[in-house]
Parts: structure tokens; C-alpha cells; sequence
């Protein structure tokens, strides 16, 4: 049962949510917001409505850690349907043209896959939320408007074929933030000569953050009575655990909260960001520099605790 207003408490964490298909990111996190009774939550980027899998659903002071995530490279599963493009590059968009796929083979695939591989220019789709005049692409995609688009630099890290059939290709990637996978598979498409669109698209990591570290499906939610929501929440340290943690002591956290520079003492010389901890609160983040200051970057308004996703 969904809380009303009037129920929502203050929750420091993250949810691991499995998205389901044809939601789009912002109402998935609404319905998590709901369900769970939170004042505050957001994402850490989104995922199109047609797409399953991961989506980090930040809550209360967890949102401060957003940033980090959506700086944070991607993993995806996708079926690329080749022969047919369409306006939005996925199988929802108007079909624009259709071509007859050649024969493929797995040395074929391959050697297209690898021009794909490390660093690339990528036009982004005009079905996305960049701006172009103060104007989302996908309102002006709507209109029937296409505009001239800046290629961006990206970089796949792993381009996998999975599997293959006489017009479609299973593959995996693994590649930095702003890729867009609509776009690869259009561009993949080109490359065989046929063109080509995501059928299916399903992340499965986003950063450090994995589907197989206690994911959870709206529906999974649903189910749980009141009490068994909370135990879904993930600390919210779980959003930066790559990074290496330093703890201070009661008067650095006192000045580091009032935005003051500390001089600490760390195991390790090398520069930059840190988690910060007191004993069992997790304070926020901050800048090692290289004559040993400390200087907070993103701090909470409260301490959060590094076990319990309610408020200290």
C-alpha cells in the first residue's frame, strides 16, 4: 500500500530498482517514493521508458550522491534488430525504412563490432532530453523538427556479441556515461549495411552497482507489507563504494559541516575524492588535496548512518 503525504518520513539510502518496461524513469521513481512513504527522492540517470534493468532510486540525502553515478560508466544487454530503422532508433519509433539483411557470419559481425570498440564520436539521437535552443531534442523529434547535433566523444570499453540470428544481433556493452545505445545499434545497423534498432535494451550496472546486489522489481515491492519495505533500502555509502573512505574526528566533521578546510592525515598521498566518516555516520564527500587539506564537496545536511537508512 502506497503512503500518503501525511505518512512520509525522512530515509537516507538507496533502492536498487529493476525497472520495468514501457514506465519511464521519473514515474519509477515516484512509485518508489510512494511505496516506501519517503519525503525526498531521484535518479541517478535515466533509462527510456522501453528499457528494463537497473535504476539507482536515490532518497533523502542519498540524492547528494547522485552526481557520482551519473558520472560513472554503464553495462548493457541489447537486441539489435536489424533491416528496419526507425525515427527513434527503438522498436516504439516510426518505421522509416526497411532493407534486406545480408548474410551474416560471426567473423562478419565482429569485424564491424570492432570499429565500435574504445574511443568513439557518437551523434546523439534527436529522441533524447539534450537541448537544443533551450529546447528538449525529443519535443522538436515530435514536431517533425531534426536539427544538426555535436558528436560526443564516448568510449565502449566492451562491445560483446552474445548471440546472433538471420536478423538480429545479442550483444553486450560496457561503456562511459553519455552513450547512447539507440545510437549504436542505428550506427552497428549502418555498418552491416542495413540499418538497424534496439529491440530490447536492459542495464545491468550502473558504476560499482550491479542487479545481483539485491535489485528489486516495483512489483516485489508492492507485494511486502509495510514493515518489510525498509530492509530494501541499501545504505547509502553503496553508491560510492569504490571510493576510499577517511574518517575524522568530532571537531574536523564540526568544521568540515561549516564548509571549513581541515588538514587530516591519510594512509594513503594520493589526491581526491573521499568518503567521510565520524564513528557511524557517514558525513558526505570531500576533496584531498595534496598538501593533506580536506575540503567538503558534497555534504549532508545531517549525518547519515552508515547501517540504518532511517535518520539518525
Amino acid at each position: 500500500m502506497e503512503k500518503s503525504r501525511e505518512e512520509q518520513r525522512v530515509i537516507n539510502g538507496v533502492v536498487l530498482l529493476d525497472k520495468p518496461p514501457g514506465l519511464s524513469s521519473n514515474s519509477a521513481v515516484q512509485r518508489v517514493k510512494r511505496l516506501l512513504g519517503a519525503k525526498k527522492a531521484g535518479h541517478t540517470g535515466s533509462l527510456d521508458p522501453i528499457a528494463t534493468g537497473l535504476l539507482p532510486v536515490c532518497l533523502g540525502e542519498a540524492t547528494k550522491l547522485a552526481a557520482f553515478l551519473l558520472d560513472d560508466d554503464k553495462r548493457y544487454e541489447t537486441r539489435v534488430r536489424l533491416g528496419i530503422t526507425t525515427a527513434s532508433a527503438d522498436i516504439e519509433g516510426e518505421v522509416l525504412e526497411t532493407r534486406d539483411v545480408p548474410e551474416l557470419n560471426e567473423e562478419k559481425i565482429e569485424a564491424v563490432l570492432a570499429q565500435f570498440r574504445g574511443a568513439i564520436s557518437q551523434i546523439p539521437p534527436m529522441y533524447s532530453a539534450l537541448k537544443h535552443q533551450g529546447q528538449r531534442l525529443y519535443e522538436l523529434a515530435r514536431k517533425g523538427v531534426e536539427v544538426e547535433r555535436a558528436p560526443r566523444n564516448i568510449r565502449i570499453h566492451e562491445l560483446l556479441l552474445r548471440g546472433y540470428g538471420a536478423d538480429y544481433l545479442d550483444l553486450e556493452a560496457h561503456c562511459s556515461k553519455g552513450t547512447y545505445i539507440r545510437s549504436l545499434a542505428a550506427d552497428i545497423g549502418e555498418a552491416l549495411g542495413c540499418g538497424g534498432h534496439v529491440e530490447l535494451l536492459r542495464r545491468t550496472a550502473v558504476g560499482a552497482l550491479t542487479l545481483q546486489q539485491g535489485a528489486v522489481s516495483l512489483d516485489q515491492m508492492q507485494r511486502c507489507p509495510d514493515d518489510a519495505r525498509l530492509p530494501l533500502v541499501h545504505p547509502s555509502e553503496l553508491m560510492v563504494q569504490g571510493l576510499i573512505f577517511l574518517e575524522v574526528d568530532g571537531e574536523q566533521a564540526v568544521r568540515l559541516s561549516r564548509g571549513q578546510t581541515v588538514i587530516v592525515s591519510s594512509d594513503t598521498d594520493r589526491e581526491g575524492i573521499r568518503k567521510v566518516v565520524c564513528g557511524d555516520a557517514f558525513l558526505g564527500m570531500a576533496e584531498l588535496k595534496a598538501d593533506g587539506g580536506l575540503v567538503p564537496r558534497r555534504w549532508f545536511s545531517v549525518p547519515i548512518s552508515r547501517v540504518s537508512p532511517v535518520a539518525m
